[in-house]
């Protein structure tokens, strides 16, 4: 680690006192959101453990908040300005917790922690709140806390986010990168109307949704080649019909769009929208395509006023983050987009260790890995720069003034700094 001065080092060195004396009841709040895996706005274990865990170290929780069963709210401080930790921790169907969201949730946990005890310490005027964020997979908590205000009056916010080994040039392992950037995404449910008939005796008296399905399938997967490197399409089958010897009159699949900007996006999804009225009009079928504006992701826009400064407390912790690769955006998404369009904020990704490429989100073997004591203390290392990063943007007015000035001249505010 390194020395950047007496102040700023006693700073440091409170916030790692702090995270280590709280890391029992870290380690046991991390644990129990990897063991109990739970999915979108049902997450009831996660939000009752980690508010009771609040509770007893004598913070005042607001239970379900923002009219979300499942979302709750912990502030400190009084005056100043606020910054807010979001801590995720839904699963995945199927799969756990493959995304590591025990991992967000403790990482910001322990920064919110950290920074209250520092601004306490440091009888600053200021206020740091931990805001849980239901439904990330795909349900949209984020958007819906937007709409029911629960980022207004809200000067940054800050979170991190696993994934696996990184790599700087394609050879030396990194252990993060700061100003990630992810994809924009749109939702669509899409729904065929055909007509049953017997499959053996007169299926020419049918019209077969499942093969409006197939040919939708084909379509999309052949307009591949002609779409940039930045778009992904993919998508699942929902319903294909009840049985082989009835023609399908119904059926119906769910697909994600993705590009690198929520603009750009739009020209995609009318493009995908003729592949299905394809299907339809080739099978005699009807379509409907229902977009699920609710669940739209905005790209992730990372204030670099705010990397720079975790980029460079990271270094004094001993670990070495890329700050702006100028990365393309990963094909990931995350509703966290969508709040770095109504206030500054950051979303680094962070390292947990693995040796393994393969090991990477959204695969059962990341949920193994995201369980361990490595993806642990990697997760509350990252806590400890955000929690520095927190408390500059708290004792230092001057770095968000910089950091609204950046966020006002790049992004087109969805909100606003209220």
């Amino acid at each position: 680690m390194g020395s950047l001065g007496s102040s700023t080092d006693r700073l440091y060195d409170g916030i790692s006192k702090s995270i280590d004396y709280h890391k029992q009841d870290l380690t046991e709040i991390c644990a129990l959101i990897h063991k109990n895996p739970e999915l979108n706005y049902r997450e009831f274990k996660a939000h009752d453990n980690i508010c009771n865990l609040l509770h007893r170290l004598g913070y005042e929780v607001k239970r379900h908040s923002y009219g979300l069963e499942t979302s709750f709210e912990v502030e400190f401080g009084e005056g100043g300005n606020l910054v807010v930790f979001n801590a995720e921790y839904d699963a995945l169907p199927g799969l756990g917790h493959a995304c590591g969201h025990n991992l967000i949730a403790t990482s910001s946990i322990a920064a919110f922690l950290a920074t209250a005890e520092a601004i306490e310490n440091a009888n600053v005027k200021g206020r740091v709140r931990l805001l849980g964020t239901p439904a990330e997979e795909g349900g949209g908590g984020k958007v819906r806390l937007i709409e029911a205000g629960a980022y207004q009056g809200v000067d940054a916010c800050l979170m991190a986010h696993p994934t696996g080994r990184l790599f700087s040039e394609g050879t030396q392992a990194i252990d993060g990168i700061t100003a990630a950037k992810s994809s924009a995404r749109r939702h669509v449910k899409v729904t065929f109307n055909g007509q049953n008939a017997h499959a053996g005796m007169s299926p020419w008296h049918g019209k077969n949704a499942l093969d409006a399905v197939v040919s939708s399938y084909v379509n999309i997967s052949l307009l591949r080649q002609q779409l940039p490197p930045t778009v992904r399409v993919h998508g699942v089958i929902r319903q294909g019909g009840v049985e082989p010897n009835i023609i399908p009159d119904s059926t119906s699949l769910e697909y994600y769009l993705r590009d690198s900007s929520a603009e750009n996006i739009h020209e995609v999804s009318e493009k995908i929208e003729a592949c299905f009225e394809a299907g339809a009009v080739g099978t005699g079928c009807t379509v409907k395509c229902d977009w699920q504006s609710d669940t739209d992701y905005m790209e992730l826009r990372p204030n670099m006023v705010i990397s720079n400064q975790f980029t460079r407390h990271m270094q004094w912790f001993g670990r070495v983050y890329l700050g702006d690769a100028g990365q393309q955006p990963m094909g990931a998404s995350t509703d966290m987009g969508n709040v770095t369009f109504c206030v500054p904020g950051i979303h680094p990704m962070f390292s947990i260790g693995t040796d393994d490429l393969a090991v990477q989100p959204h695969t059962p073997e990341f949920a193994a890995a995201a369980g361990t004591e490595a993806a642990l203390m990697r997760a509350l290392d990252c806590s400890k720069g955000l929690a520095a990063t927190a408390c500059d943007l708290l004792m230092e007015p001057g770095q968000l003034d910089k950091a609204w000035t950046e966020f006002q001249e790049n992004v087109k505010p969805i909100g606003g700094r209220l």
